[in-house]
């Protein structure tokens, strides 16, 4: 927490507020600098694992049939397709029809359940988050396209907004904070390759 300097508190006690005349010094903007930092890339990180969660959870669910939206009759690992429930009950929309027939495709299913994988894992350690936020905002993307038009709006949904937030959190590094971004930028193929960061 900043301090406030005996010139604000004193402006504050005898008028109420502080004066226009009372700023902040240099070190009390730069120490309330750090603090808001600080609690910004606490806030980054959370958002990180927190999707991150969402993925990697929607992957182990498909995978093991952990009974919240798969039963585990239909997990893959018992035979059932991670992409067949979800893509031959969409909503009559105009893509509805490409979606339906991608549904239960062997290929369709690998790459999907990859795509859960990888990008639940990355967010989670805070690695390679320029490919972990492009991969992800495209699954984002095509599930919001195969469920146009979005049950309560025009055109806006969670999965937009998840989408545009993972553009955020690899445009500050989140990675960096409370991750393995800064060791995973070290290595030398992500410096050789900066898209891999």
């Amino acid at each position: 927490m900043s301090t406030i300097s005996s010139e604000r508190v004193r402006a504050i006690v005898e008028g109420g507020v502080p004066t226009t005349d009372a700023k902040p010094t240099a070190s009390e903007a730069r120490r309330e600098s750090a603090s808001t930092n600080r609690w910004l890339a606490r806030l980054l990180a959370a958002v990180r694992v927190s999707i991150g969660w969402g993925f990697l959870w929607a992957f182990l669910d498909k995978l093991f049939g952990l009974g919240h939206e798969t039963p585990s009759a239909k997990a893959w690992v018992h035979g059932g397709s991670p992409t067949a429930g979800f893509l031959k009950n969409t909503p009559e929309g105009p893509l509805a029809s490409f979606y339906r027939d991608l549904a239960g495709a062997g290929w369709a299913d690998w790459l999907f359940m990859l795509g859960l994988l990888g990008v639940g894992v990355a967010l989670i350690l805070g690695i390679g988050m320029r490919i972990a936020a492009g991969a992800g905002a495209l699954l984002l993307l095509m599930m919001w396209s195969a469920v146009l038009p979005p049950a309560n709006n025009p055109f806006m949904d969670e999965h937009i907004i998840y989408a545009l937030t993972l553009g955020v959190l690899a445009l500050t590094s989140a990675g960096r904070s409370y991750g393995f971004g800064v060791v995973w930028e070290r290595m030398p193929l992500v410096r050789r390759f900066p898209f891999l960061k």
